[in-house]
């Protein structure tokens, strides 16, 4: 009987000793990886002497591949086409989404957990290769027939692809934030006299606000970081994006494509390690928003 209260003791000791040893290795490594990318980003602006304001507000983008530098370092062509293919990639998504979530939750709620989950989880686990496949084969003439373009290579492509593949994330989460609502709220809704329309509208959507708006920034988050699928169909050209049908680079396809070939110490390679800074700055900012969601939806429940 000691040896066994023993052993628990240790088993107890040990399991706990090993989530914490994990949990502060993962904390770790990510403020080793924030110290890295600061490391090598700040290059642009301590060694060639870039200003802040020429990186983020010039479109002049002529980096030299080499340690002498003098080139131009400006990233707006990217920030630009990266904030307009995950934008129109949202608003294309987000109410599809939504409208999903309430189908799996409210509307069909057996369907929906049986069938249509597993349906949309697939989406989810897809490669981005496949969707830039089906894009460029398929999405990409498309466009160009329809809407009688010289190429269908553009911003529409890629927000398209992008709306497709951030789709199953969105909705997994909103109707996680559904189903989350407690039941007596729809249950005084339709003891009230509210239709399921007016309940869904006016209850269960307000109620699950946080979680929607959380599911929204996550999938945004993942829009910001793709680039296979995006560069396959968005053109890959250095010009600020016009118009939807106009073909551009994002931050994410750039460092792909130039990271590789970039000689390293040179000022080519620290403007890619910048740009590379800046989208984990901007995930940084993504999870700080979703704590925040998350604190005032606790609160909310209180």
């Amino acid at each position: 009987m000691e040896k066994k209260k023993q052993r628990m003791f240790y088993n107890e000791y040990f399991w706990r000793g090993l989530s914490i040893f994990f949990g502060i290795f993962v904390i770790a490594l990510t403020i080793i990886i924030g110290a890295f990318l600061i490391y090598k980003g700040s290059d642009t602006f301590l060694k060639f002497r870039h200003t802040l304001w020429e990186f983020l507000g010039s479109a002049e983008w002529d980096p030299v591949d080499s340690a002498e530098g003098g080139g131009k370092t400006g990233a707006l062509i990217f920030i630009a086409g990266s904030l307009a293919v995950c934008g129109l990639a949202l608003v294309i998504a987000a109410p599809f989404a939504l409208c999903s979530a309430i189908f799996m939750t409210e509307i069909a709620p057996k369907f929906g957990e049986k069938i249509y989950r597993p349906v949309v989880e697939i989406f989810a686990g897809i490669p981005s290769v496949v969707y830039g496949w089906v894009g460029l084969t398929v999405l990409v003439p498309a466009i160009k027939t329809v809407f009688h373009r010289q190429v269908g290579h553009s911003v529409l492509a890629a927000g398209l692809v992008l709306a497709v593949m951030i789709f199953p994330t969105i909705t997994s989460v909103s109707a996680d934030a559904l189903a989350a609502v407690p039941t007596e709220y729809r249950d005084a809704a339709y003891g009230l006299g509210s239709t399921r329309w007016q309940a869904i509208w006016r209850v269960m959507i307000p109620a699950s606000s946080s979680g929607i708006i959380t599911g929204v920034i996550l999938g945004l988050a993942r829009a910001f970081g793709e680039a296979l699928a995006v560069a396959m169909v968005i053109g890959q050209t250095t010009a600020l994006p016009k118009s939807i049908f106009s073909t551009t680079k994002t931050l994410t396809t750039e460092i792909a494509a130039q990271m590789g070939n970039a000689m390293e110490g040179g000022e080519l390679k620290a403007a890619l390690w910048t740009m590379a800074l800046l989208l984990f700055l901007i995930s940084l900012f993504f999870i700080t928003l979703i704590h925040q969601l998350s604190g005032k939806g606790k609160k909310g429940e209180k």
